[in-house]
């Protein structure tokens, strides 16, 4: 495969899931119209990362995922012949999680995914985290594809992108809801050079309470045998308007360079790294808000 094109839907949520649903559904005929292979939505969609209200309330905004909102999602992937990531506030037993499902091409459900590190000092306090990382392969026209997924905050942690690229993952879709500025690209930069990766991610467009666009993709490929200085690894990065943009992964290419460069597992040293399994906490990191998972 010479390249693999992700749509990253940078839109603004509407008032209503019925409205969401609705421009989600178009969006993807949009992106299909464009040429992607996959359609990557921002993080939480169905609600518009609206976590606000009683218990009651944002229980209420939940979705399950064998319900009406998936599974017109589900349906559109097999009619588009067009792989779809749709994220949403997911019904589950006890508080809500904020997850990504991943329908391939054929409308089958390959990947889903609940946000690991949830925000707890924030509103996400309330959700239920995530308690793994996941890939899969993805079914495609050219063959199958190794996929991950981590959310928004996940990117903050390094171990996020690692355990992804040590069950395979040749992409990470990033569905995201906050501002993206220099030192959050730049995380995503340093996760895709790390692991030898590409990392696509979906941010809300200006507008959307605390959002700002510039949806990113990285292909993770810093060095080119053609040249003798390292290449900027970034494929496309938006502005703050809403848009589809379509970010051409170098499949092929990447590919070839994880199987030569020294990145990702080629050299590490696991057997020195107990201390990153350790659970106690101390100063100065100790915060009052933390919750013992």
């Amino acid at each position: 495969m010479a390249s693999f094109s992700i749509a990253l839907l940078q839109m603004r949520s509407g008032a209503s899931q019925q409205e969401n649903l609705e421009k989600g559904l178009l969006w993807c005929r949009k992106a299909k119209e464009m040429g992607a292979d996959l359609a990557l939505f921002p993080e939480m969609w169905s609600c518009g990362y609206d976590l606000s209200g009683s218990e009651a309330e944002l229980a209420a905004r939940a979705v399950p995922r064998d319900g009406s909102f998936l599974q017109a999602f589900r349906q559109l992937a097999a009619q588009l012949e067009m792989a779809i990531a749709i994220t949403y506030l997911e019904r589950w037993d006890g508080p809500p999680r904020n997850t990504v499902t991943l329908f391939d091409r054929r409308g089958q459900e390959v990947l889903t995914y609940a946000k690991v590190h949830t925000c707890d000092f924030g509103e996400e306090r309330r959700l239920t985290p995530g308690d793994r990382f996941v890939t899969a392969a993805l079914d495609t026209a050219a063959g199958p594809v190794q996929v991950g997924a981590m959310i928004c905050y996940d990117r903050e942690f390094p171990e996020s992108a690692r355990l992804l690229m040590l069950q395979g993952a040749e992409i990470i879709l990033v569905p995201n809801a906050c501002p993206m500025e220099i030192n959050r690209l730049s995380q995503l930069r340093a996760r895709a050079f790390e692991n030898m990766t590409a990392i696509a991610t979906a941010n809300y467009a200006a507008g959307q309470p605390d959002c700002n666009g510039h949806s990113s993709a990285f292909d993770g490929i810093a060095y080119d045998e053609t040249s003798p200085v390292s290449r900027d690894t970034l494929l496309i990065e938006a502005g703050e308007e809403e848009g589809i943009y379509l970010a051409h992964v170098p499949l092929g290419k990447l590919r070839s360079y994880r199987r030569n460069e020294v990145h990702g597992n080629a050299y590490r040293r696991p057997r020195l790294y107990g201390a990153l399994t350790e659970e106690r906490v101390e100063e100065p990191f100790r915060r009052p808000d933390r919750r013992d998972l």
